[in-house]
């Protein structure tokens, strides 16, 4: 704590006083120290004001830290999350790719098909054109 140094001297008729005359006769304490200790008294109860804040701050820091680690686990959990479906998707986007590779082989035998079936069209009717 600080240590209060006056900036004027005592009045003279106050340091004249005897001691008798400068103590409260009740409780016995002097009334220039009453008058210090009522001074700490109102520091007191401003550091025990701004303690209630700092703790409140605690509270709020402790609470701050629970879900800012909830949240970092629901990040993580997120993150594989969407490694999982970015897999499932490549996935997916390989078996799209085989299946078209293996349409464009259907499509190619059908068409091949095809000529062959006119092809076969024309020979026939060109037959039965020549022993009709």
């Amino acid at each position: 704590m600080d240590h209060h140094i006056p900036v004027h001297a005592l009045p003279e008729e106050i340091q004249k006083m005897l001691p008798e005359e400068k103590v409260c006769k009740y409780c016995g304490v002097s009334y220039l120290i009453l008058h210090e200790f009522k001074a700490m008294e109102e520091k007191v109860k401003a550091m025990e004001k701004e303690m209630k804040f700092y703790q409140g701050s605690v509270d709020r820091e402790k609470r701050l830290q629970e879900k800012l680690h909830s949240l970092s686990q629901e990040l993580e959990q997120y993150k594989i999350d969407s490694k999982s479906k970015t897999e499932r998707i490549y996935n997916v986007g390989m078996q799209l790719k085989s299946q078209q590779n293996e349409f464009q082989k259907v499509e190619k035998q059908l068409s091949h098909l095809q000529d062959e079936l006119k092809i076969k069209y024309r020979q026939s009717y060109i037959f039965r054109l020549c022993f009709c």
